[in-house]
């Protein structure tokens, strides 16, 4: 085989990596048929499905699919596990910051103890969990990136401010963390390059103003008013359950490690440059 990444999940993130790597050299697989000039093969995981194609010698894997909320455990990547022969020589997760938890603001590293409190986190914890166990059965250098919020194009939130939807006001709010698509693309292939050591990875622009003030910050850019504001007490009763799980969750993501062992350097580490990198790829 020509490729040397296999790319599971082919939603925002796994179609933004295939348009960045050369067609034979990365293949996707998705649970549906997607549009797509990149080679990608349908196979859906919750219904049992197998991987449509031989696997090389020499690959890496990048797992983009979020876990089943139907179970505790990650049966979706158990499956892929299962039939991925021969094993990758390395496979790189995308997992989620939420596995630490509400820290009221504190800085957290990869050292930090996880504390997740919802199931959403609790389910990545015992898929990081399972997969570095497979891993080191398998001699499969494991990388996990622990992923916070993503934007970038077609995905800022246009169409709350434009509907004039609240957010919460800013002596309410906690730090933020998030990642332009493009730097978490550069990230994963990153972690796929052999020289990377294996092991966890908190990935961020370090830029950890709030969500309130990104929100404003998009209006201003967009040219719209900025959204009105309540308080905590307010959206505990408009938000919805998984917004204000969101909401209440306060912490600052350290991202030294991924700055010194990945290399990575960010494009957009000021997110007012990546709001405006966004708005100029995206429909008005």
């Amino acid at each position: 085989m020509t490729w040397s990444t296999l790319v599971v999940g082919t939603g925002y993130v796994g179609q933004r990596f295939l348009a960045q790597q050369p067609a034979e050299t990365a293949i996707g697989l998705s649970r549906s048929s997607v549009p797509s000039p990149q080679q990608i093969q349908t196979c859906d995981l919750d219904a049992g499905g197998q991987i449509p194609i031989p696997l090389p010698c020499h690959y890496g894997v990048l797992y983009t699919v979020p876990p089943s909320s139907d179970h505790e455990s990650d049966v979706r990547l158990e499956r892929l596990l299962g039939d991925l022969s021969p094993a990758p020589e390395r496979f790189v997760y995308i997992s989620t910051t939420g596995v630490y938890g509400n820290r009221d603001g504190g800085l957290v590293d990869e050292e930090t103890p996880v504390n997740p409190e919802t199931g959403r986190a609790k389910r990545r914890i015992a898929a990081e969990q399972a997969l570095l166990a497979w891993g080191k059965q398998h001699d499969c250098e494991i990388l996990v990136l622990r992923v916070p919020g993503i934007y970038g194009p077609e995905r800022l939130g246009v169409e709350r401010i434009r509907e004039g939807l609240p957010v919460l006001a800013e002596n309410d709010t906690g730090p933020g963390n998030r990642i332009h698509v493009d730097d978490l693309v550069a990230c994963c292939a990153a972690a796929l390059a052999q020289h990377a050591p294996a092991g966890i990875y908190n990935v961020g622009d370090g830029d950890d103003r709030s969500s309130t003030w990104f929100t404003n910050e998009l209006a201003r850019q967009s040219h719209l008013p900025a959204p009105p504001t309540i308080s905590m007490k307010d959206a505990e009763r408009e938000f919805s359950p998984m917004r204000m799980s969101f909401l209440r969750e306060s912490r600052r993501v350290s991202t030294q490690k991924m700055r010194d062992s990945l290399g990575v350097t960010l494009r957009y580490s000021n997110a007012v440059d990546g709001i405006a990198a966004s708005l100029s790829e995206s429909p008005l």
